[in-house]
């Protein structure tokens, strides 16, 4: 029997908008520095974050570590972010996903898994997928 005392009994909007970006961040194992700094940015700029509690960060971070770790954790994260996000926020979350992913320049193995899954599970469309991604692909390009 597993411990799921660490999940929270709810997550905000934000919070599920934060799991997610910590997750793909977390998929391939091996969390790096521009991704750490990509999240750090999206929550201190845009818009939606603008009443959010920055000292969530490290309690919602576990909460997705700690899931991970579970035998069918993926599942139950993405029902606690289903529960915390409107439909209408779900492309939202798929892009701040894709820049997640595309910060440390490359989008690969686990990382493009996580972001198939994640589509899947948020059901976004194909064709705005391709785009969305499309535009974080643009964002990260180097010389």
């Amino acid at each position: 029997m597993s411990d799921m005392s660490f999940a929270p009994a709810s997550m905000t909007a934000q919070d599920a908008l934060v799991a997610l970006m910590i997750a793909v961040s977390a998929a391939d194992e091996n969390i790096r520095t521009a991704e750490l700094v990509q999240i750090s940015n999206i929550v201190n700029n845009l818009p939606i974050f603008a009443s959010y509690d920055p000292d969530m960060l490290p309690l919602i971070s576990q909460t997705v570590f700690d899931l991970l770790e579970q035998e069918d954790g993926l599942d139950a994260l993405f029902g606690l972010i289903r529960d915390a996000l409107p439909e209408r926020l779900f492309e939202t979350a798929y892009a701040m996903s894709c820049d997640v992913a595309a910060s440390d320049g490359t989008i690969a193995g686990p990382e493009a898994r996580m972001l198939e899954e994640i589509r899947y599970e948020l059901n976004i469309d194909r064709l705005h997928a391709a785009a969305i991604e499309r535009g974080a692909r643009a964002r990260y390009m180097t010389l």
